[in-house]
């Protein structure tokens, strides 16, 4: 399984689609809003260093499986794998793994991003915190890039991926404050994982920890997205 998952985070790697709009653009839209509310001083730009941090982790994820998975489906790339002695579940595991590496970069340039332009400090224990609550908190999306991949052709999967992937982040309050928004849909925006999730790295670099019922929403949607990705897949294959 590690050259397995060496091999598929290579590939990711050198897809310069990757590179500019899932790691590149987190790191330009923090600069932008940054400047544009820096009236708000270090504290809104820690604030808003989390909140494009999981934005960048949460497309990462979803954009690195849902199209490429896809693709691979087309080809019958997965109908090989089925041949290969390697179980499904350890083939997802290994998507998943490989998702979960390829969201530390966005994660990481965001954050060195607003050390070095808005001052950002923490202490190095809250560092750390922050980093591994927003890298684990990243399997339901990209669970839910998989389940995509499985089920819809690159095509069609594409845009439903970046569809998923903007309502998440708006639902989330990863671009404007959930306050903000009807009150419907306020009810909906508290149980999506993407609200749970960053709600998490706002509470880490307040100093608070991890909120319980956080954890609880993040966990329950990784565990339901985690089995859906595995049926989509053996769907996939048994029709593939």
């Amino acid at each position: 399984m590690p050259g397995y998952i060496k091999v598929e985070a290579l590939r990711m790697l050198r897809n310069k689609r990757y590179v500019i709009f899932v790691v590149a653009f987190p790191v330009a839209f923090y600069l932008l809003s940054a400047n544009l509310y820096g009236a708000g001083g270090v504290g809104a730009g820690a604030a808003l260093m989390v909140s494009m941090s999981a934005y960048g982790a949460l497309a990462a994820s979803m954009m690195s499986t849902a199209v490429p998975w896809a693709q691979e489906r087309r080809s019958g790339w997965l109908r090989q794998l089925q041949v290969t002695p390697l179980a499904n579940r350890t083939i997802i595991v290994t998507k998943l793994v490989t998702a979960l590496l390829l969201v530390l970069p966005s994660i990481l340039l965001v954050c060195a991003a607003a050390v070095l332009t808005q001052g950002v400090s923490l202490p190095p224990g809250r560092w750390a915190a922050l980093i591994l609550v927003m890298w684990a908190g990243a399997v339901p999306f990209a669970a839910l890039g998989l389940t995509i991949g499985s089920l819809l052709p690159p095509d069609t999967g594409q845009p439903v991926a970046v569809i998923g992937t903007f309502g998440l982040a708006a639902l989330g309050g990863l671009w404007f404050q959930v306050d903000a928004l009807p009150s419907t849909m306020r009810a909906v925006a508290h149980v999506m994982p993407s609200f749970s999730y960053a709600d998490m790295g706002q509470s880490v670099i307040a100093g608070h920890g991890v909120p319980l019922s956080d954890a609880l929403t993040v966990g329950a949607w990784a565990v339901g997205l985690g089995a859906v990705a595995l049926a989509a897949y053996r769907r996939a294959t048994v029709r593939g």
